[in-house]
């Protein structure tokens, strides 16, 4: 059976991370509208807008990191993985300590836990697509295992 070897699989990652944050986005843009317009029906367009405008805005940004993992993996660029890198690096500081302790609800909540989480991902396969130099990134082989074949 095969093994997932996410040796250096940075576009694989941030496109599942741009998924899971845009699906997990809108019923959380959506429960943010719903409650605004809930408790203070005055503010209920302009929250409406400022909320889809946000959440354009997060796709924006998700969609500038996906194609980053992308042409750091495709490229084994050291730059667009030092690039990815720094992105990630404000999206998880942003996740997980801004969103994160001021989140309201339980989907907002499991939406930064999950960002960050993925965020840290997609960081350790940049580094080591970083440490590469472009090279191809393998496994080290247990010099046990080497000697256990040929006997």
């Amino acid at each position: 059976m095969p093994r997932l070897s996410l040796s250096y699989q940075t576009a694989s990652i941030s496109l599942f991370q741009f998924i899971t944050i845009l699906l997990l986005g809108i019923p959380d843009t959506i429960i943010s509208i719903v409650s605004t317009c809930h408790s203070d029906s005055s503010n209920c367009v302009s929250n409406m807008a400022v909320s889809l405008i946000f959440y354009l805005l997060t796709a924006g940004w998700f969609a500038i990191i996906m194609v980053l993992g992308h042409m750091a993996q495709v490229k084994r660029s050291r730059q667009f993985a030092a690039i990815l890198i720094g992105f990630e690096a404000i999206t998880f500081i942003v996740a997980g300590y801004i969103d994160f302790p001021h989140d309201s609800n339980i989907l907002s909540k499991l939406t930064s836990a999950l960002d960050a989480l993925l965020s840290l991902v997609v960081i350790y396969l940049a580094v080591r697509l970083f440490l590469s130099g472009g090279r191809r990134i393998v496994r080290k082989q247990n010099p046990l295992s080497r000697n256990r074949k040929s006997a």
